[in-house]
């Protein structure tokens, strides 16, 4: 695209905004139950387009070149990814649930499914792309310096199961060398003595050999004429794709090509705006900065004679916080702003009364109403539902203006090169320039005033009054006690690397979380079933709640604020995989926090607690972050079972495979005496845990992501006051089954041909997690198999066997994590709803029939 279409894409994408900031002022109104549906549809819709907006910024942000508009668009592109995020907090408060059913509203805006898509801006690792690679550095850095000195006369510790399973899988392997060897062997001599016959016993006359040639070869013809007609029609009907796929491959090539030639020239031009804002602000300050600085003190002064000519005394200076000479400046006479002055005094000595009076007052009538105050507010929040102040549409709103004003009526044709626009440039260097002298003439004209007072009304300067403390319940956080004041960050750095706490992460791509959305939400609403959340809405969910959010520092300011967030679902389903999504999209580090990995370290109650504080800290000033705490139930037992408090030698046989992973990924090695029952216990980390979240501000872009497959063993309160939100990860349903198969089989390296039925894989792979699925294709899709698709394509039986040796999820099991979520505050309040709309269907049932009658 030309930068002209990237133009006229910014207009019609202002053209929408300026309809979505139309309709956002209704929904500022609380909303009563009655109308409760009619605001769920209001808001999606609002979503939905804001949604649309951000995937075009996204778009425009990345490929525009002129660097003064691209300080508009990003701008704009983080306030409608704010403005996305409140909305989905709106959505969940007027849904009370995490997924939401979107279809209808997709059918009446004639929008696809495609358009639910959450797009991750970009800028989120183009821009930081240097400082990862400097990380990844110092991580391997780190890393080799410390392994010799960990590994120098140790031996990895291996259990004697451990051992044996290791020795047997390779002595099989040995075996099954030789055996293919042999194999192969043999199959050589029979091929050989096969052919010998075959020459000996294959004597034709010349009129046979031709007719033999002829058959063979008109066969294979009309074979090749019939799949090509078939294809053709296949073709046709839009059941295969087209040829043309080398020629697309050569535009999508060349079009990426484009992109990185545009963000080449996106750096040359910011070298230039940066070097361009340098010069203009020194050379206006020293042409134009004594005249401005002049002009500002004739007309301070010129205000200090007009308002003792009036009031027979000089005024008092405004102060910084209050704007100083600002206000004067604002095209106000003396006596406007000394009425201000005296409004903002007056004001504030009735608050003071009012404040006494009602304290006086209050206290015997709160006694009375208290409990009737209380009930009534639960009421009315039941009842209504109220939309939180937004942080995102003045930013919005601000970038919209600065739009229309400056860049909606602007021709291409005074920038072909697409540099700066120095007019623009000068007038915002100038109000900088304006700003620091002011400050500079505050200071000065402040104690000119001061000497005016003494020499023409012998008085004095007032000296403000500081303002009274206020007496009562403090308000606000403690601060956090620093353990770790002596040491450096690097040191710190350096011993979470060695114990294994601080990660490198795998690279994953949020969109091979593959899955489809689900179609008959709306219909299964209407119905009053609750659908269960496909793998599509789970991704959406990650998307918002960790990608956005840790992405950019604007974006975590401008959404509501949300610290930790807990997957549940059964083992397979992928959980450990958007763990590492979110680390790869945005860049953060990963702190493994699990159970497993604490066994035997920081001992101890002060172990503990200087461990939660070293990485919270390390993660704070390495943000974004990510801490992770696989079997988060563990931290919440109900009751700690034995096999949990044993030797994890003794107690971890039935998981040998995942502690033998966890062994070779770590770089601290396990220690040589068993640990004390105090260092394994896994509840040891609860306390610490919840008052380190707490300290988190709405700066802090540090995220705590708990999975589990066993909720039901954890105490329910802690659990869910340590993660804000809860995400249901169940097992795929049809849909999302036919889009894994396909996708898994072409990633291996497979084809999609006629003969091998999807849809008849995901049906009888019901029950299967997107894991056991991987499993599969990975064991029939073998290396030998691969070589000889073009000869035998794929068909659907070579899955099965394969898929029949894993264990499904049941559907008691599935059953037990649905009903474990409707336990949770928003589980439990959307339950309520249900039964309140059940209710009122059967008396809106029960008043027909009477009137029927």
């Amino acid at each position: 695209m030309s930068e002209g279409a990237y133009q006229r894409l910014w207009d019609s994408s202002h053209l929408i905004l300026q309809e979505l900031l139309d309709q956002e002022q209704p929904l500022l109104q609380p909303v009563p139950e009655q109308e409760r549906q009619s605001s769920q549809y209001r808001l999606s819709s609002l979503y939905l387009y804001y949604l649309g907006l951000l995937r075009r910024f996204d778009t425009l942000y990345d490929q525009m070149v002129q660097p003064q508009k691209r300080r508009l668009l990003r701008r704009l592109l983080d306030g409608v990814a704010g403005r996305v995020l409140e909305l989905k907090d709106d959505l969940v408060r007027a849904d009370l649930c995490e997924t939401h059913c979107l279809d209808q509203v997709l059918q009446d805006l004639t929008l696809t499914p495609a358009d639910l898509e959450v797009p991750i801006p970009k800028y989120f690792l183009l821009e930081q792309s240097s400082a990862l690679r400097d990380q990844e550095h110092m991580l391997a850095e780190i890393l080799s310096r410390l392994e010799p000195v960990y590994s120098k006369g140790r031996f990895p510790v291996l259990h004697r199961t451990e051992a044996i399973i290791l020795l047997q899988s390779a002595e099989r392997a040995r075996q099954g060398r030789l055996r293919a060897t042999f194999m192969r062997e043999i199959r050589k001599e029979e091929e050989r003595d096969r052919k010998i016959q075959e020459e000996g016993q294959n004597q034709f006359n010349e009129d046979e050999a031709a007719v033999t040639v002829q058959k063979v070869w008109k066969g294979y013809l009309q074979r090749k004429r019939t799949r090509q007609d078939r294809r053709t029609e296949m073709e046709f009907i839009g059941m295969l794709p087209s040829p043309n796929q080398v020629e697309h491959l050569g535009i999508m090539s060349q079009a990426s090509l484009g992109e990185e030639v545009r963000r080449l020239r996106q750096l040359e031009k910011e070298e230039e705006f940066q070097l361009a804002m340098v010069k203009t602000y020194d050379s206006l300050r020293e042409t134009e900065g004594p005249y401005i600085k002049e002009k500002m003190m004739e007309q301070i002064r010129q205000w200090f004679i007009e308002c003792h000519a009036l009031t027979g005394r000089f005024p008092d200076y405004p102060d910084e916080s209050s704007g100083g000479s600002y206000l004067i400046f604002a095209d106000k006479t003396p006596e406007q702003v000394k009425m201000e002055l005296e409004v903002q005094v007056q004001e504030s000595k009735k608050k003071d009364q009012e404040k006494s009076k009602g304290k006086e007052k209050g206290k015997k009538e709160k006694k009375k109403k208290k409990g009737k105050e209380a009930k009534a507010r639960k009421r009315e929040a039941d009842t209504t539902l109220k939309v939180s102040p937004s942080k995102s549409i003045p930013v919005i709103n601000a970038g919209h203006e600065e739009y229309t004003n400056l860049w909606k009526n602007r021709y291409e044709s005074l920038h072909p090169n697409q540099s700066f626009d120095s007019e623009t440039l000068q007038v915002e260097k100038r109000k900088e320039v304006e700003q620091e002298i002011r400050i500079q003439v505050d200071e000065l004209m402040r104690q000119e005033l001061k000497n005016l007072r003494l020499a023409v009304d012998r008085e004095e300067g007032r000296p403000s009054k500081a303002p009274k403390k206020k007496a009562g319940k403090k308000t606000g956080k403690k601060k956090e006690k620093d353990l770790t004041s002596d040491r450096s960050m690097d040191s710190l750095f350096e011993e979470l690397i060695g114990f294994g706490v601080l990660k490198k992460s795998e690279t994953v791509a949020l969109k091979d979380y593959v899955g489809d959305c689900l179609y008959l939400g709306s219909a299964l609403n209407l119905a009053n079933k609750l659908p269960m959340p496909s793998l599509f809405d789970v991704r959406q969910n990650v998307a918002l709640y960790g990608v956005l959010r840790l992405g950019s520092p604007d974006i975590h300011s401008m959404a509501p604020l949300i610290r930790s967030i807990l997957l549940v679902g059964p083992s397979g389903v992928g959980k450990r995989m958007l763990v590492k999504a979110v680390c790869t999209e945005t860049g953060a580090n990963l702190f493994d926090l699990s159970p497993e990995n604490l066994q035997g370290k920081y001992p101890g109650k002060t172990g503990v607690q200087m461990l939660v504080h070293i990485v919270f800290k390390v993660a704070r000033y390495l943000q974004p972050s990510v801490i992770w705490i696989g079997n988060a139930e563990k931290n919440f037992y109900k009751r700690v079972p034995k096999e949990d408090k044993e030797d994890p030698c003794e107690a971890e046989r039935g998981h040998v495979l995942r502690e033998l992973e966890a062994r070779m990924m770590s770089v601290c090695p396990l220690p040589t005496s068993p640990p004390s029952p105090e260092q394994m216990d896994p509840k040891r980390i609860k306390k610490d845990l919840t008052k380190a979240l707490r300290q988190l501000n709405p700066g802090d872009r540090v995220m705590l992501i708990g999975t589990t497959d066993q909720p039901q063993v954890a105490e329910m309160k802690g659990l869910c006051r340590t993660y804000e939100r809860v995400l249901l990860v169940p097992r795929p349903d049809y849909a999302s089954r036919y889009v894994l198969w396909k996708h898994m089989i072409e990633a291996r390296g497979g084809q999609m041909t006629q003969k091998l039925d999807i849809s008849a894989l995901a049906k009888v792979s019901d029950g299967y997690t997107p894991g056991c699925i991987l499993q599969a294709v990975h064991a029939a899709l073998t290396e030998q198999r691969l070589l000889r698709l073009s000869k035998r394509p794929l068909v659907a039986s070579e899955f099965l066997g394969h898929l029949a040796k894993l264990e499904p999820v049941h559907r008691e099991e599935e059953e037990s994590l649905k009903d474990w979520y409707f336990k949770t505050p928003l589980g439990k309040r959307r339950m309520e709803l249900s039964k309140d709309q059940d209710a009122a269907e059967q008396a809106k049932l029960a008043k027909e029939k009477k009137k029927r009658k």
